[in-house]
């Protein structure tokens, strides 16, 4: 079973200015190309740069969204909520993804109602302006988004990425659409790009609904993850195996529990000494991570029943 990707072991707290200003940085660049765009629609009156306008607008809410999601993920485990609010954002990914679908339904009833009553588009060189600059930003956004899931592995930011790599997609089709339709017999390229760019939109909406709910169902890590931490436990020279391992990805923060097989003749204290080894080289894997181990008599017999061990 393929899982998320393969975590990064950076310091808790880069992750978290990392991913601050990722957030930060998504709605800034937001607001700047609705402002762009609207001047540019408002001049051409272009259905394919209304739709790449409104996948802006809701950029700019989804970002914003985000921003606070990342600052509830980020708070510390309480009384109330002792494994985090890491889960916060995958609520945030569906709400993204609910307003995403309703965009670009939006989008397809503007662009067939367009598709149906075809006209050319008047003053297309603001439009271009504004999309070739709208790549630009976007390119360089995308580029630092990817630089942040890759440390951070953070379900908001790698959704917010979603949006604008879609961004780079549409904004091409807007140019081709603006090139196309000036030309009456080709006025039909227009509602044509828009509806490109809604199905787009649908895509995106579905790629985040899958990361969170995998998220919100506490799906495995990666399997590559799960091979890592299982040759640290074979790789020590005291231990026997391990079995019952489970993992969960909550927020920013991994979720490691496994049974460690260890000699039944050593001491508590001994089992004590090799799990806190191991622990180390784990946290060494994935800084941050909560692991709790469990030792077993090596050739004791597992009992397992239901996929948990009993005794």
């Amino acid at each position: 079973m393929s899982g998320p990707a393969a975590f990064v072991a950076t310091d808790p707290a880069m992750k978290a200015r990392l991913m601050r200003r990722a957030t930060w940085a998504s709605v800034a660049v937001a607001l700047v190309l609705i402002g762009a765009k609207l001047a540019a629609w408002l001049v051409t009156g272009s259905v394919a740069l209304l739709a790449s306008l409104v996948d802006s607008l809701l950029d700019a809410l989804a970002s914003l969204v985000n921003l606070l999601a990342v600052r509830q993920a980020l708070a510390p485990a309480d009384a109330e909520h002792r494994f985090g609010h890491g889960k916060a954002e995958a609520l945030a990914g569906l709400g993204q993804a609910a307003l995403i679908t309703g965009s670009a339904l939006f989008l397809v009833v503007e662009a067939t109602d367009r598709l149906l009553s075809p006209r050319p588009v008047d003053h297309s060189l603001p439009g271009l302006a504004v999309m070739a600059v709208s790549i630009l930003l976007t390119g360089g956004l995308v580029l630092y988004q990817r630089h942040v899931i890759r440390q951070t592995g953070s379900l908001a930011v790698s959704a917010d990425s979603l949006h604008y790599l879609s961004d780079l997609l549409t904004n091409a089709t807007v140019i081709l659409a603006l090139l196309l339709a000036t030309r009456p017999d080709l006025a039909w390229a227009d509602p044509a790009c828009a509806l490109v760019v809604a199905a787009v939109i649908l895509k995106s909406a579905w790629d985040i609904v899958r990361g969170a709910l995998d998220h919100l169902m506490d799906r495995e890590l990666a399997d590559a993850d799960r091979d890592r931490i299982a040759q640290v436990v074979r790789a020590h020279p005291e231990t026997r195996g391990l079995h019952d391992l489970r993992t969960r990805q909550s927020g920013n923060q991994a979720f490691i529990q496994f049974h460690l097989e260890l000699d039944p003749q050593i001491s508590l204290r001994e089992a004590h000494r090799i799990s806190d080894a191991i622990e180390a080289e784990i946290l060494a894997l994935f800084p941050g991570a909560e692991v709790i181990i469990h030792q077993d008599p090596a050739g004791g017999g597992t009992g397992v029943e239901g996929g948990r061990r009993q005794g």
